[in-house]
């Protein structure tokens, strides 16, 4: 039954974005830019099965994928237009807002467990109280930073009572490996690589500190072509229902873009809600939590209304209509 209404919910999907796009003149836009990763699985369905070039092709309008390694990345690419959607963190995306890169949250395409502090087995790192004076792996303005300064706040530390060496995301699973830093702010699916083929320790975990998984506009695209901002995420709740009806699909979808054993990406999807796309309170209250714990630590200045950021961040009215 829950497949059946997954995939009646998609042909529904299907019609309503054959029926938005004719409204659609194709001298507006010629190409819509939007990124795929890794941390996003509902992307590489939607660039695997093509539902968003099928919606667009009859308009004359293109579309061009673009990777983005971390959510630093997808809001750098949003920040200077070369896409016009990406994917991060909520936490990250309101931070950017914040230092004026104008981006909007429209659509959230996991509630994930995706980050947690990762260490080696025999560092002796068992706690956030224990980073103190280490060397900590981290890809700054993404949810996993996020998460590792909220730990040090638990812990009565800050960033400077540790040694950050910014790398992004891969790159810290390798430099703990190694042995160059002592622990890493990790996020998958590399943070599961690393457990399963490394052994390595997810020492600090905390589901509620891991902001979800949005698709963010850039604000000037959604108010010049909020129908073609319907149209995407469109495209998106079909990849999402074929991705919960299909999970075998979905699980060789991430192997093939990662490369990486079924197993590791198992353990992501185990970590991975796919359930819940609207944006609205619930997403709110995870961010501005996540917004106050980075003001009382400095990162955003004491005089920035944390709450009316994130009422300008979100934006509900792109939301698809509930599965019946």
């Amino acid at each position: 039954m829950i497949r059946r209404r997954y995939v009646l919910s998609a042909f529904a999907g299907l019609f309503g974005l054959l029926a938005a796009g004719s409204e659609l003149r194709a001298d507006e836009v010629s190409e819509i830019r939007l990124d795929w990763a890794t941390y996003n699985p509902v992307s590489l369905v939607l660039k695997e099965k093509g539902f968003l070039e099928e919606a667009l092709k009859p308009r004359g309008i293109k579309v061009r994928w673009v990777q983005s390694l971390g959510s630093n990345k997808a809001l750098e690419f949003l920040n200077g237009s070369a896409i016009d959607f990406g994917s991060s963190a909520g936490a990250a995306a309101l931070l950017a807002r914040i230092n004026g890169n104008p981006v909007k949250v429209v659509y959230a395409y996991s509630r994930p467990e995706w980050t947690a502090l990762v260490t080696r087995k025999e560092t002796g790192i068992a706690k956030p109280t224990d980073l103190k004076g280490k060397r900590i792996a981290v890809t700054r303005g993404t949810d996993p930073h996020i998460f590792l300064i909220r730990a040090l706040q638990s812990a009565g530390l800050t960033e400077k009572d540790a040694k950050l060496v910014l790398l992004q995301h891969a790159d810290g699973r390798t430099a703990l490996d190694r042995g160059d830093v002592d622990a890493w702010a990790g996020l998958d699916p590399m943070m599961a690589a690393a457990e399963i083929e490394s052994g390595a320790v997810l020492f600090h975990r905390d589901p509620s500190a891991n902001t979800w998984g949005v698709l963010d506009v850039r604000e000037d695209f959604a108010k010049a072509h909020p129908d073609l901002v319907r149209v995407v995420i469109g495209a998106y709740e079909q990849a999402r229902a074929y991705a919960i009806a299909n999970p075998d699909a979905l699980k060789s979808a991430l192997v093939s873009a990662t490369k990486l054993p079924e197993a590791v990406i198992a353990k992501q999807i185990e970590r991975t809600d796919l359930s819940q796309p609207a944006v609205g309170p619930a997403q709110a209250e995870s961010i501005r939590a996540a917004g106050l714990a980075l003001q009382q630590a400095g990162v955003i200045p004491a005089s920035t209304d944390v709450g009316a950021a994130v009422d300008g961040l979100i934006d509900p009215q792109f939301n698809p209509a509930p599965a019946r």
